[in-house]
């Protein structure tokens, strides 16, 4: 059985399109990617899942129910943590985690057990009494988590849960994303991290100006454009180029540069490494180091929108 399915599920705003005749279909106990550049339709396609607005046309399901027929049950089987954390601040983290404890009916001792496990899992049992606005980024982060997984919903979706914080409490969200995979819950994860995703994910969707345009494990989206290839080349000084006639080299489709480094994706049928040497050595820049690329999640996203992640 699906943890969730999506069909056909469309949503408009003042008859503007949002949100495209999607269709997804999710495994119970997969991390799933959901990635797409800033007004892909990410956000709102959440919001729908978590029956937070209802879609223009289609339907989805979660755990087999429809979520016309009772969004009420379904709900206590999703935690959710926002792109903004959403806390009270002047609560302190036990407190905070209660309140939301207490909306799914959790009481007695029940309640103070899971209270206290999601405050171990999240590694806040220490500053538990403290106030969640004398918390950093990264502790409000983990308290938001902690409020979403107390109730032990079966899915949980964190949408962006890494954004603005230290690198110890990201690497704490990442171990405790797979943790709770372990554990049989199943996840959808939004990012804007790539190498979040490549680390995580068993299965992703590329979605962008509201459609799916690609999905599928990372091997299977990197097959989709195996027939490119990215050379880097480092020169020793990048001005001395002119990147658009490395543009103009046969079979080249994109070249971006960081710092005084090159990465050229061209064709693989064409071969065309000399002419590329030859027109970087003729531009006066001496190469420094050239090697071929693996295909990164990141170079997929870049071929299939043409955009980066954040635009």
């Amino acid at each position: 059985m699906n943890a969730i399915s999506l069909k056909n599920i469309t949503k408009k705003f003042d008859g503007n399109i949002v949100v495209d005749n999607i269709n997804l279909n999710i495994e119970q106990g997969e991390i799933y990617g959901f990635l797409g550049p800033n007004g892909a339709g990410k956000s709102t396609t959440i919001s729908m899942i978590c029956s937070l607005i209802h879609p223009t046309d289609g339907d989805i399901e979660i755990m087999g129910t429809n979520i016309k027929k009772d969004s009420r049950e379904i709900k206590k089987k999703i935690g959710l943590v926002p792109q903004n954390i959403a806390l009270y601040k002047d609560f302190t983290a036990y407190e905070n985690i209660k309140f939301f404890a207490e909306l799914y009916g959790l009481k007695g001792d029940m309640l103070k057990r899971r209270i206290n496990e999601a405050l171990e899992f999240t590694g806040l049992m220490d500053v538990k009494d403290k106030k969640a606005k004398t918390y950093s980024g990264g502790m409000q982060r983990r308290l938001n988590i902690a409020c979403a997984l107390v109730h032990k919903p079966q899915i949980i979706i964190m949408d962006e849960p890494t954004v603005g914080i230290d690198p110890q409490s990201r690497n704490h969200i990442m171990n405790a994303v797979k943790k709770l995979n372990e554990e049989g819950t199943t996840i959808i994860y939004t990012t804007h991290y790539m190498e979040e995703a490549e680390a995580l994910c068993s299965k992703i969707a590329i979605i962008d100006k509201g459609k799916i345009i690609v999905e599928g494990t990372k091997e299977e989206l990197k097959n989709m454009i195996s027939d490119k290839s990215t050379l880097s080349v480092t020169v020793d000084d990048i001005y001395k180029l002119d990147v658009n006639q490395i543009k103009g080299v046969q079979g080249v489709q994109d070249v971006s540069v960081k710092e005084n480094t090159l990465s050229i994706t061209s064709s693989k049928e064409v071969s065309n490494l000399d002419k590329l040497i030859n027109t970087i050595e003729l531009s006066s820049a001496k190469i420094i180091d050239l090697g071929f690329k693996d295909i990164s999640l990141e170079t997929v996203f870049l071929s299939l929108t043409g955009r980066n992640l954040r635009d």
